[in-house]
Protein backbone atom coordinates (compact mmCIF):
# COMPACT_ATOMS: atom_id res chain seq x y z
CA UNK A 1 0.00 0.00 0.00
CA UNK A 2 1.26 3.44 -0.91
CA UNK A 3 1.26 5.86 2.04
CA UNK A 4 2.17 8.79 -0.18
CA UNK A 5 -1.41 10.01 -0.59
CA UNK A 6 -3.56 11.09 2.34
CA UNK A 7 -6.98 11.50 0.77
CA UNK A 8 -9.18 8.92 -0.89
CA UNK A 9 -9.78 11.09 -3.96
CA UNK A 10 -6.06 11.03 -4.77
CA UNK A 11 -5.68 7.36 -3.87
CA UNK A 12 -8.46 6.45 -6.28
CA UNK A 13 -6.51 8.09 -9.11
CA UNK A 14 -2.89 7.37 -8.22
CA UNK A 15 -2.63 4.24 -6.06
CA UNK A 16 -1.68 1.05 -7.87
CA UNK A 17 -0.69 2.85 -11.04
CA UNK A 18 2.62 1.53 -12.43
CA UNK A 19 5.73 3.64 -11.97
CA UNK A 20 7.46 4.20 -14.28
CA UNK A 21 4.52 4.23 -16.66
CA UNK A 22 4.47 1.32 -19.08
CA UNK A 23 5.78 2.75 -22.38
CA UNK A 24 4.43 6.09 -21.16
CA UNK A 25 0.79 4.95 -21.09
CA UNK A 26 -1.28 7.18 -18.79
CA UNK A 27 -3.96 4.48 -18.43
CA UNK A 28 -3.04 1.08 -17.04
CA UNK A 29 -2.70 -1.28 -20.04
CA UNK A 30 -4.71 -4.51 -20.22
CA UNK A 31 -2.48 -7.57 -19.97
CA UNK A 32 -4.70 -9.93 -21.94
CA UNK A 33 -2.53 -12.99 -21.52
CA UNK A 34 -3.45 -16.18 -19.68
CA UNK A 35 0.15 -17.36 -19.35
CA UNK A 36 3.39 -15.63 -18.39
CA UNK A 37 7.02 -16.66 -18.72
CA UNK A 38 8.28 -18.55 -15.66
CA UNK A 39 10.29 -16.25 -13.40
CA UNK A 40 11.75 -18.66 -10.88
CA UNK A 41 8.79 -18.68 -8.47
CA UNK A 42 8.95 -21.51 -5.92
CA UNK A 43 5.33 -21.21 -4.74
CA UNK A 44 2.41 -22.40 -6.88
CA UNK A 45 0.31 -19.37 -5.92
CA UNK A 46 3.05 -16.99 -7.09
CA UNK A 47 3.38 -18.43 -10.60
CA UNK A 48 2.12 -15.81 -13.06
CA UNK A 49 -1.12 -17.24 -14.42
CA UNK A 50 -4.48 -15.64 -15.03
CA UNK A 51 -6.44 -18.09 -12.85
CA UNK A 52 -4.17 -17.24 -9.92
CA UNK A 53 -5.32 -13.62 -10.03
CA UNK A 54 -1.76 -12.26 -10.25
CA UNK A 55 -1.32 -10.76 -13.70
CA UNK A 56 -0.06 -7.15 -13.85
CA UNK A 57 -3.69 -6.10 -14.38
CA UNK A 58 -4.66 -7.79 -11.11
CA UNK A 59 -1.66 -6.41 -9.21
CA UNK A 60 -2.52 -2.81 -10.06
CA UNK A 61 -6.16 -3.28 -9.08
CA UNK A 62 -5.28 -4.99 -5.80
CA UNK A 63 -3.00 -2.14 -4.76
CA UNK A 64 -5.71 0.43 -5.46
CA UNK A 65 -8.36 -1.56 -3.56
CA UNK A 66 -6.08 -1.90 -0.54
CA UNK A 67 -5.07 1.76 -0.58
CA UNK A 68 -8.59 3.19 -0.53
CA UNK A 69 -9.44 1.27 2.66
CA UNK A 70 -6.01 1.83 4.26
CA UNK A 71 -5.37 -1.91 4.31
CA UNK A 72 -2.28 -4.00 3.63
CA UNK A 73 -3.68 -6.14 0.81
CA UNK A 74 -6.66 -6.97 -1.40
CA UNK A 75 -7.77 -9.69 -3.76
CA UNK A 76 -10.30 -9.30 -6.57
CA UNK A 77 -12.78 -12.02 -7.52
CA UNK A 78 -15.14 -12.75 -10.37
CA UNK A 79 -18.19 -11.46 -8.46
CA UNK A 80 -19.26 -10.18 -5.07
CA UNK A 81 -20.67 -13.61 -4.26
CA UNK A 82 -17.34 -15.21 -5.23
CA UNK A 83 -15.50 -12.89 -2.83
CA UNK A 84 -17.96 -13.39 0.03
CA UNK A 85 -18.43 -17.14 -0.23
CA UNK A 86 -14.69 -17.72 -0.73
CA UNK A 87 -13.86 -15.56 2.30
CA UNK A 88 -16.22 -17.61 4.44
CA UNK A 89 -14.83 -20.91 3.15
CA UNK A 90 -11.27 -19.68 3.74
CA UNK A 91 -11.95 -19.47 7.49
CA UNK A 92 -14.62 -22.13 8.06
CA UNK A 93 -14.28 -25.91 7.88
CA UNK A 94 -16.44 -28.87 8.83
CA UNK A 95 -17.46 -28.62 12.48
CA UNK A 96 -17.19 -24.81 12.67
CA UNK A 97 -19.91 -22.28 13.46
CA UNK A 98 -20.57 -18.77 12.11
CA UNK A 99 -22.59 -15.87 13.52
CA UNK A 100 -24.25 -13.83 10.78
CA UNK A 101 -26.48 -10.77 10.69
CA UNK A 102 -30.12 -11.77 10.25
CA UNK A 103 -30.87 -9.18 7.55
CA UNK A 104 -28.44 -9.92 4.69
CA UNK A 105 -28.32 -9.89 0.91
CA UNK A 106 -30.41 -12.85 -0.21
CA UNK A 107 -27.60 -14.74 -1.94
CA UNK A 108 -25.35 -14.66 1.12
CA UNK A 109 -28.28 -15.47 3.43
CA UNK A 110 -28.98 -18.58 1.36
CA UNK A 111 -25.32 -19.58 1.22
CA UNK A 112 -25.04 -19.42 4.99
CA UNK A 113 -28.37 -21.09 5.75
CA UNK A 114 -28.48 -23.69 2.97
CA UNK A 115 -25.01 -24.33 1.54
CA UNK A 116 -22.77 -24.13 4.61
CA UNK A 117 -24.71 -26.84 6.47
CA UNK A 118 -23.95 -29.19 3.56
CA UNK A 119 -20.27 -28.69 4.42
CA UNK A 120 -20.94 -29.47 8.07
CA UNK A 121 -20.77 -25.81 9.11
CA UNK A 122 -23.32 -24.47 11.61
CA UNK A 123 -24.76 -20.96 11.77
CA UNK A 124 -26.86 -18.66 13.91
CA UNK A 125 -28.36 -15.33 12.90
CA UNK A 126 -27.97 -12.29 15.16
CA UNK A 127 -29.35 -8.76 15.40
CA UNK A 128 -26.32 -6.62 14.56
CA UNK A 129 -27.61 -3.73 16.67
CA UNK A 130 -27.88 -5.78 19.90
CA UNK A 131 -24.38 -6.89 20.97
CA UNK A 132 -25.67 -7.92 24.41
CA UNK A 133 -27.47 -10.81 22.71
CA UNK A 134 -24.53 -12.15 20.67
CA UNK A 135 -22.83 -14.06 23.47
CA UNK A 136 -25.90 -16.23 23.99
CA UNK A 137 -25.42 -17.64 20.48
CA UNK A 138 -21.65 -17.99 20.73
CA UNK A 139 -20.36 -21.58 20.66
CA UNK A 140 -17.00 -23.19 21.36
CA UNK A 141 -16.69 -23.83 17.60
CA UNK A 142 -17.64 -20.30 16.48
CA UNK A 143 -14.96 -18.95 14.14
CA UNK A 144 -16.46 -16.05 12.16
CA UNK A 145 -18.87 -13.15 12.66
CA UNK A 146 -20.32 -11.75 9.41
CA UNK A 147 -22.36 -8.56 8.95
CA UNK A 148 -23.17 -5.81 6.44
CA UNK A 149 -22.27 -2.13 6.91
CA UNK A 150 -25.74 -1.13 5.70
CA UNK A 151 -28.07 -4.09 5.43
CA UNK A 152 -29.76 -5.07 2.19
CA UNK A 153 -32.62 -4.14 1.71
CA UNK A 154 -33.78 -2.61 5.03
CA UNK A 155 -30.78 -0.25 5.39
CA UNK A 156 -30.11 -1.20 9.00
CA UNK A 157 -26.81 -0.17 10.57
CA UNK A 158 -25.64 -2.31 13.44
CA UNK A 159 -23.23 -1.56 16.26
CA UNK A 160 -20.17 -1.59 14.02
CA UNK A 161 -17.82 -0.66 16.84
CA UNK A 162 -18.95 -3.61 18.92
CA UNK A 163 -18.40 -6.23 16.19
CA UNK A 164 -14.57 -6.15 15.97
CA UNK A 165 -14.34 -5.77 19.76
CA UNK A 166 -16.53 -8.86 20.24
CA UNK A 167 -14.53 -10.73 17.60
CA UNK A 168 -11.21 -10.02 19.29
CA UNK A 169 -12.54 -10.97 22.72
CA UNK A 170 -13.67 -14.36 21.42
CA UNK A 171 -10.93 -14.97 18.82
CA UNK A 172 -13.27 -14.69 15.83
CA UNK A 173 -12.60 -13.41 12.32
CA UNK A 174 -14.78 -10.35 11.68
CA UNK A 175 -16.08 -9.91 8.12
CA UNK A 176 -18.18 -7.07 6.82
CA UNK A 177 -19.84 -6.51 3.46
CA UNK A 178 -19.07 -2.84 2.82
CA UNK A 179 -20.79 -2.63 -0.58
CA UNK A 180 -23.63 -0.25 0.31
CA UNK A 181 -21.44 2.26 2.17
CA UNK A 182 -18.36 2.16 -0.09
CA UNK A 183 -14.91 3.20 1.19
CA UNK A 184 -15.89 6.85 0.68
CA UNK A 185 -18.34 6.63 3.59
CA UNK A 186 -16.81 3.90 5.77
CA UNK A 187 -13.51 2.01 5.89
CA UNK A 188 -13.94 -1.09 8.05
CA UNK A 189 -10.23 -1.88 8.45
CA UNK A 190 -9.76 1.45 10.24
CA UNK A 191 -12.39 0.32 12.76
CA UNK A 192 -10.78 -3.03 13.51
CA UNK A 193 -12.55 -5.40 11.11
CA UNK A 194 -10.43 -8.24 9.76
CA UNK A 195 -11.89 -8.38 6.24
CA UNK A 196 -13.87 -5.84 4.24
CA UNK A 197 -15.82 -7.41 1.38
CA UNK A 198 -17.34 -5.79 -1.69
CA UNK A 199 -19.51 -6.49 -4.62
CA UNK A 200 -17.44 -4.24 -6.87
CA UNK A 201 -20.24 -4.58 -9.42
CA UNK A 202 -21.96 -1.81 -7.50
CA UNK A 203 -20.49 1.50 -6.27
CA UNK A 204 -16.80 0.75 -6.83
CA UNK A 205 -17.35 0.30 -10.56
CA UNK A 206 -20.45 2.49 -10.79
CA UNK A 207 -21.29 1.98 -14.46
CA UNK A 208 -23.47 -1.14 -14.55
CA UNK A 209 -21.20 -2.89 -17.04
CA UNK A 210 -19.26 -5.54 -15.10
CA UNK A 211 -19.45 -8.07 -12.28
CA UNK A 212 -16.61 -8.31 -9.74
CA UNK A 213 -15.88 -8.70 -6.03
CA UNK A 214 -13.08 -8.01 -3.57
CA UNK A 215 -11.75 -8.95 -0.15
CA UNK A 216 -9.59 -6.36 1.63
CA UNK A 217 -7.58 -6.67 4.85
CA UNK A 218 -4.25 -7.77 6.26
CA UNK A 219 -1.75 -9.59 4.07
CA UNK A 220 -2.16 -12.71 6.22
CA UNK A 221 -5.93 -12.91 5.89
CA UNK A 222 -6.09 -11.84 2.26
CA UNK A 223 -3.53 -14.54 1.40
CA UNK A 224 -5.85 -17.15 2.91
CA UNK A 225 -8.71 -15.88 0.76
CA UNK A 226 -6.43 -15.73 -2.29
CA UNK A 227 -5.31 -19.34 -1.93
CA UNK A 228 -8.89 -20.56 -1.52
CA UNK A 229 -9.97 -18.42 -4.47
CA UNK A 230 -7.19 -19.89 -6.62
CA UNK A 231 -8.49 -23.38 -5.89
CA UNK A 232 -12.16 -22.50 -6.42
CA UNK A 233 -11.41 -20.60 -9.61
CA UNK A 234 -13.32 -17.34 -9.10
CA UNK A 235 -10.94 -15.43 -11.36
CA UNK A 236 -11.46 -11.85 -12.53
CA UNK A 237 -10.34 -11.44 -16.12
CA UNK A 238 -7.81 -8.70 -17.04
CA UNK A 239 -10.24 -6.65 -19.12
CA UNK A 240 -12.66 -6.47 -16.18
CA UNK A 241 -9.73 -5.51 -13.93
CA UNK A 242 -9.12 -2.59 -16.27
CA UNK A 243 -12.78 -1.53 -16.36
CA UNK A 244 -13.08 -1.72 -12.57
CA UNK A 245 -9.90 0.24 -12.00
CA UNK A 246 -11.17 2.89 -14.43
CA UNK A 247 -14.61 3.04 -12.80
CA UNK A 248 -13.11 3.43 -9.34
CA UNK A 249 -11.40 6.67 -10.30
CA UNK A 250 -14.72 8.55 -10.16
CA UNK A 251 -16.04 6.79 -7.04
CA UNK A 252 -15.64 9.75 -4.71
CA UNK A 253 -17.35 12.20 -7.06
CA UNK A 254 -20.24 9.81 -7.68
CA UNK A 255 -20.66 8.70 -4.08
CA UNK A 256 -20.66 12.15 -2.54
CA UNK A 257 -23.33 13.33 -4.98
CA UNK A 258 -25.39 10.18 -4.41
CA UNK A 259 -25.13 10.70 -0.64
CA UNK A 260 -26.56 14.21 -0.96
CA UNK A 261 -29.22 13.30 -3.49
CA UNK A 262 -30.45 10.25 -1.58
CA UNK A 263 -30.80 12.21 1.66
CA UNK A 264 -33.00 14.81 -0.07
CA UNK A 265 -35.09 12.06 -1.67
CA UNK A 266 -35.47 10.16 1.62
CA UNK A 267 -36.62 13.37 3.33
CA UNK A 268 -39.09 13.95 0.48
CA UNK A 269 -40.57 10.45 0.84
CA UNK A 270 -40.80 10.79 4.60
CA UNK A 271 -42.95 13.91 4.18
CA UNK A 272 -45.42 12.26 1.75
CA UNK A 273 -48.79 11.12 3.16
CA UNK A 274 -48.90 8.06 0.88
CA UNK A 275 -45.62 6.61 2.16
CA UNK A 276 -45.92 4.23 5.10
CA UNK A 277 -42.21 3.76 5.80
CA UNK A 278 -38.82 5.02 4.62
CA UNK A 279 -35.67 3.03 5.44
CA UNK A 280 -32.63 5.29 5.21
CA UNK A 281 -29.92 5.62 7.89
CA UNK A 282 -29.47 9.33 7.21
CA UNK A 283 -32.95 10.19 8.47
CA UNK A 284 -33.03 11.34 12.07
CA UNK A 285 -36.13 9.21 12.53
CA UNK A 286 -34.22 6.05 11.57
CA UNK A 287 -33.34 3.60 14.36
CA UNK A 288 -29.93 3.37 12.67
CA UNK A 289 -29.26 7.12 12.66
CA UNK A 290 -27.23 7.15 15.88
CA UNK A 291 -24.78 4.48 14.71
CA UNK A 292 -24.66 5.82 11.14
CA UNK A 293 -24.09 9.46 12.08
CA UNK A 294 -21.26 8.53 14.45
CA UNK A 295 -19.47 6.25 11.98
CA UNK A 296 -20.17 7.34 8.41
CA UNK A 297 -19.00 10.22 6.26
CA UNK A 298 -22.18 9.87 4.19
CA UNK A 299 -25.29 7.69 4.23
CA UNK A 300 -25.07 6.12 0.74
CA UNK A 301 -27.46 6.28 -2.19
CA UNK A 302 -29.54 3.30 -1.07
CA UNK A 303 -32.99 3.36 0.54
CA UNK A 304 -36.17 1.34 0.66
CA UNK A 305 -39.78 2.42 1.04
CA UNK A 306 -43.26 1.00 1.59
CA UNK A 307 -46.42 2.62 0.26
CA UNK A 308 -49.77 2.66 2.04
CA UNK A 309 -51.44 0.68 -0.72
CA UNK A 310 -49.30 -2.44 -0.37
CA UNK A 311 -48.01 -4.57 -3.22
CA UNK A 312 -50.47 -3.27 -5.84
CA UNK A 313 -49.50 0.34 -5.08
CA UNK A 314 -45.80 -0.59 -5.20
CA UNK A 315 -46.14 -2.17 -8.63
CA UNK A 316 -48.14 0.78 -9.95
CA UNK A 317 -45.69 3.32 -8.52
CA UNK A 318 -42.77 1.61 -10.28
CA UNK A 319 -44.72 1.52 -13.56
CA UNK A 320 -45.48 5.25 -13.39
CA UNK A 321 -41.86 6.35 -12.96
CA UNK A 322 -40.04 7.73 -15.98
CA UNK A 323 -36.42 8.13 -14.85
CA UNK A 324 -35.65 5.14 -12.59
CA UNK A 325 -35.16 1.81 -14.35
CA UNK A 326 -36.94 -1.23 -12.95
CA UNK A 327 -33.94 -3.53 -12.63
CA UNK A 328 -31.95 -5.44 -10.00
CA UNK A 329 -28.47 -4.46 -8.80
CA UNK A 330 -27.47 -1.01 -7.59
CA UNK A 331 -24.74 1.57 -7.21
CA UNK A 332 -24.54 2.73 -10.81
CA UNK A 333 -24.82 6.18 -12.33
CA UNK A 334 -28.43 5.51 -13.29
CA UNK A 335 -31.23 5.31 -10.73
CA UNK A 336 -32.54 1.75 -10.34
CA UNK A 337 -35.68 0.59 -8.58
CA UNK A 338 -36.77 -2.93 -7.71
CA UNK A 339 -38.82 -5.10 -5.37
CA UNK A 340 -36.38 -7.30 -3.41
CA UNK A 341 -39.04 -10.01 -3.08
CA UNK A 342 -38.74 -10.74 -6.80
CA UNK A 343 -35.03 -9.95 -7.32
CA UNK A 344 -32.29 -9.82 -4.67
CA UNK A 345 -34.24 -11.86 -2.10
CA UNK A 346 -36.38 -14.01 -4.38
CA UNK A 347 -34.43 -17.09 -3.29
CA UNK A 348 -35.67 -16.74 0.30
CA UNK A 349 -38.97 -18.39 1.16
CA UNK A 350 -41.88 -16.01 1.88
CA UNK A 351 -41.69 -17.00 5.56
CA UNK A 352 -37.93 -16.26 5.71
CA UNK A 353 -38.52 -12.87 4.09
CA UNK A 354 -41.25 -12.07 6.60
CA UNK A 355 -38.97 -13.06 9.49
CA UNK A 356 -36.47 -10.35 8.56
CA UNK A 357 -39.08 -7.75 7.61
CA UNK A 358 -39.02 -7.94 3.82
CA UNK A 359 -42.58 -7.61 2.55
CA UNK A 360 -43.79 -8.23 -1.00
CA UNK A 361 -44.52 -4.50 -1.25
CA UNK A 362 -41.05 -3.30 -0.19
CA UNK A 363 -39.38 -1.13 -2.86
CA UNK A 364 -35.59 -0.71 -2.95
CA UNK A 365 -34.17 2.40 -4.59
CA UNK A 366 -30.60 2.98 -5.76
CA UNK A 367 -30.20 6.71 -6.40
CA UNK A 368 -28.03 7.54 -9.41
CA UNK A 369 -26.41 10.78 -10.48
CA UNK A 370 -29.33 12.30 -12.38
CA UNK A 371 -30.29 15.75 -11.11
CA UNK A 372 -32.05 15.43 -7.78
CA UNK A 373 -34.80 17.88 -8.76
CA UNK A 374 -35.67 15.78 -11.81
CA UNK A 375 -35.92 12.65 -9.68
CA UNK A 376 -38.06 14.40 -7.07
CA UNK A 377 -40.40 15.68 -9.76
CA UNK A 378 -40.70 12.18 -11.17
CA UNK A 379 -41.44 10.62 -7.78
CA UNK A 380 -44.04 13.31 -7.07
CA UNK A 381 -45.89 12.76 -10.34
CA UNK A 382 -45.96 9.00 -9.80
CA UNK A 383 -47.29 9.36 -6.25
CA UNK A 384 -49.99 11.81 -7.40
CA UNK A 385 -51.43 9.18 -9.75
CA UNK A 386 -51.78 6.40 -7.21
Amino acid sequence: MSRKYKNIETKLIKSGEPEPKILGAVSMPIFQSSTFEYGGEDNYHDVRYIRLNNTPSHDALHKKLAAIENAEAAIAASSGMAAMTTALLAFLVKGDHVLAQDNLYGGVHEFISKDLPQFGIEYDFIDASKPDEWKSKLKRNTKVIYIETISNPLMKVGDLNAVPKFAKEHKLISMIDNTFASPVNFRPIEHGFDLSLHSCTKYLNGHTDLVAGAAIGSTEYVDRVRMKLNHLGGTLDPHTCYLLQRGMKTLSLRMRYQNQSALRIAEFFEAQPGIEKVNYPGLKSSPSYKFASELFEGFSGMMSIELDGGERAADRFIELLEIPINAPSLGGVETLITKPSVTSHAGLSPSDRRKVGISDSLIRLSVGIEHTDDLLEDFAQALSKL
